[in-house]
């Protein structure tokens, strides 16, 4: 005779996993987007720059956010000459920036020693924020590297140093671009986190 048998078992199990910490990093950003108009109204070229946020800015920023009250953004945008370029870097500030020059050969709203002013919207996706168009008429032909950000208003005019604090500055993606007297840049400024 054959007999089968069947015994029950009950079983239960647990686990506890413990997630990994929840680790955030911000990356701070700029890119400008620069469209040269001639004389006659027509586009002559576009580019963009990607730029380095130099370590000035990067603190400025956080001392601004973190540490300040009753903070007033003013801005204001310059243009990097290709004379004498070699790098940016990220020590560079407005007072000493060895590898590179401002370009002094454009006007701004009749002005030939101020830089543009930046005006600012509300931020319009996450983590971006873009400034209105600055326009710098050209006055002098010279070959354009890029472009800046700083607080001053006020160019040196030895095209290298002065007071403020400098944010950022890069250069064209398509490189060195020549502009002439009687030229229009057309300069946008969108800042990332």
């Amino acid at each position: 005779m054959h007999s089968e048998k069947i015994t029950a078992l009950d079983a239960c199990g647990t686990s506890v996993d413990k997630g990994a910490p929840v680790k955030e990093t911000i990356g701070v950003t700029g890119h400008f987007d620069v469209v040269c108009i001639g004389e006659d109204g027509q586009v002559k070229w576009t580019d963009a720059i990607e730029n380095l946020v130099v370590t000035v800015g990067k603190n400025d920023l956080l001392d601004k956010y973190f540490f300040g009250s009753a903070y007033t953004a003013t801005w204001f945008m310059g243009l990097v000459d290709n004379a004498s370029f070699t790098a940016y870097a990220a020590g560079d500030t407005l007072a000493s920036h060895t590898g590179w020059l401002e370009n002094l050969g454009y006007t701004i709203s009749g002005s030939s020693t101020n830089r543009a002013t930046v005006g600012w919207s509300t931020v319009a996706s996450a983590g971006s924020k873009t400034a209105s168009v600055a326009a710098f008429t050209i006055n002098a032909p010279s070959t354009i590297l890029g472009a800046l950000m700083t607080t001053t208003q006020a160019r040196n005019t030895t095209s290298n140093g002065g007071a403020g604090i400098l944010y950022s500055a890069g250069s064209f993606t398509g490189g060195a671009r020549a502009v002439i007297s009687g030229d229009t840049l057309n300069v946008t400024y969108t800042a990332s986190v």
